[in-house]
């Protein structure tokens, strides 16, 4: 179906792609390797005519071909889901899907055409989305389903799927999977680009492992571990499962009592709910994007108001305080959209590591900073918390997806706050980004702090988790200990299909 050959492409004299080959045949699951930066995207925009190569050819169906746009790319059959979604936010949902596309009705789109099709896409691979809606008011979750949509509408022979199921229960992942294989033995090829190498050996046929941007190997997926895997892709050896002692925790650091949120459409998001975490706990919360996690984490950190209930820190009642008053009293927060709302892009690396602290004495005197403060601090929290880079006088936007959120980490936890809340914080993180950040959310609890960690990564929620809270529908339908939980039982309860509690489990 597709060759690759000698595919090069540099950025500011850096090789993204270092004579990269990739072939992927017809009726083929084709899984993608790599870390962060590894040059997995770039091929992939190369393919689906982002970029143009400096060197190389590309071949499909054993003819050459000249990708110089995306709209080319479509007409050829390929389809891609980018791991940044590539959605128009003031557009509904069915027009971002359609967009392009020619319409039945020449200029005027068939809005009742297009909205049948969608539904009837959507019901046959289990992808709920609401055609009329703004795409601004779907969460994270949702416009992801709506990229997937958006490929599979075009009926595209070559699939590029990006962490296709980063907000997918197991359940659902299963039934994905299974329309991949459907797809693939009806001659589709699907190149698979993920991070969890499980779901590469359930799936791919093969993979092929990139690594500073060069070839690695290409091997069957029958033939190797997830170990195997992990190491190719980062050079060492790689601790996948988290060693996690088990601890006592003491007071309630955390109280949410009775809360009730609207969702930006102006319907209730969250219905009355009420739970608690202790210090040298982590309590994670498990669901399908959409159910109000969004509007849960957003309510605590204050970027959101209540319409009914209290928000406890320390005893301290917060729920109408300000920002910058629930981070004096020693909260923190992890945002799931890092580039929208956790890092000031076109700032350097150390203004983004004192954004809580600029007026702090140590860095600034009589409204003015002390550069050589700045550039200490931000160096030693550079090294600590191994953010790779040019120097802190480097834009925060040049980073790599998993030293961006390394960049978050050290900003938040570097003065043990007493409680962090901790959104999807490796959503979109290769291996190794993904060890570091877990075993430092570890470290801290066993320091004593507070983490409520919001996460559609299953394997997250039980690798990381004391306590398992799972919301569906705006209420928590039930409770967990991890000791006590299963990804097939959570993933029940995710789609509304049980309600269990820790009393009942006991």
């Amino acid at each position: 179906m597709l060759q690759m050959h000698n595919i090069t492409k540099a950025f500011s004299g850096t090789l993204a792609n270092d004579r990269v080959h990739l072939e992927v045949e017809s009726g083929e699951v084709h899984a993608l390797l790599g870390e962060n930066g590894a040059g997995k995207s770039t091929l992939m925009s190369i393919l689906y005519g982002l970029y143009e190569p400096q060197e190389g050819e590309i071949f499909l169906r054993g003819e050459p071909v000249v990708i110089h746009s995306p709209r080319k790319a479509i007409d050829l059959g390929i389809g891609m889901v980018h791991q940044h979604f590539m959605l128009v936010p003031a557009l509904t949902a069915l027009e971002n899907i359609v967009m392009g596309l020619p319409g039945h009705r020449g200029f005027f789109l068939d809005r009742f055409q297009a909205t049948t099709r969608i539904k009837d896409i959507s019901s046959r691979y289990g992808l709920d989305v609401e055609p009329a809606v703004e795409t601004w008011q779907l969460s994270v979750g949702v416009q992801q389903r709506v990229e997937i949509l958006k490929a599979l509408y075009r009926d595209a022979r070559l699939l590029i799927l990006d962490e296709p199921t980063a907000v997918l229960t197991p359940q659902e992942s299963s039934k994905l999977f299974r329309v991949l294989r459907t797809l693939a033995d009806q001659g589709h090829s699907i190149i698979f680009v993920t991070h969890k190498l499980e779901e590469v050996l359930e799936v791919c046929d093969r993979a092929t492992v990139l690594r500073d941007g060069k070839n690695i190997a290409t091997v069957r997926c029958a033939d190797v571990s997830a170990e195997i895997l992990a190491e190719m892709m980062v050079g060492r050896e790689v601790m996948l499962e988290m060693k996690k002692e088990t601890t006592q925790p003491g007071q309630t650091v955390l109280e949410v009592e009775d809360l009730a949120v609207e969702s930006d459409r102006g319907v209730p998001a969250l219905h009355g709910v009420s739970f608690h975490v202790r210090d040298g706990e982590i309590v994670g919360v498990a669901g399908v994007d959409g159910n109000g996690q969004l509007e849960l984490v957003e309510t605590i950190a204050g970027l959101r108001p209540p319409e009914t209930g209290k928000t406890r820190l320390l005893g301290q009642d917060i729920t109408r305080e300000k920002i910058r008053v629930r981070s004096e009293s020693g909260m923190a927060y992890i945002p799931e959209d890092r580039h929208r709302h956790g890092l000031i892009l076109d700032f350097d690396l150390s203004d983004n590591l004192i954004l809580r602290h600029y007026n702090a004495e140590s860095f600034s005197r009589r409204g003015f900073f002390l550069p050589h403060s700045v550039q200490s601090f931000s160096d030693r929290l550079l090294e600590e918390y191994d953010v790779r880079s040019a120097g802190s006088r480097t834009l925060a936007r040049t980073l790599s997806g998993g030293n961006q959120q390394k960049l978050i980490l050290a900003r938040e936890i570097h003065n043990r706050p007493s409680l962090l809340l901790a959104s999807k914080p490796t959503r979109g993180l290769d291996v190794g980004a993904i060890e570091f950040v877990r075993k430092r959310l570890i470290e801290e609890r066993d320091r004593g702090m507070a983490v409520l960690l919001i996460s559609t990564d299953l394997e997250e929620i039980l690798a990381l988790s004391d306590r398992i809270l799972i919301l569906y529908e705006g209420q928590f339908v039930g409770e967990l200990a991890a000791e006590d939980a299963d990804a097939g039982t959570i993933g029940l309860m995710m789609a509304g299909g049980s309600n269990v509690t820790a009393e009942d489990r006991e």
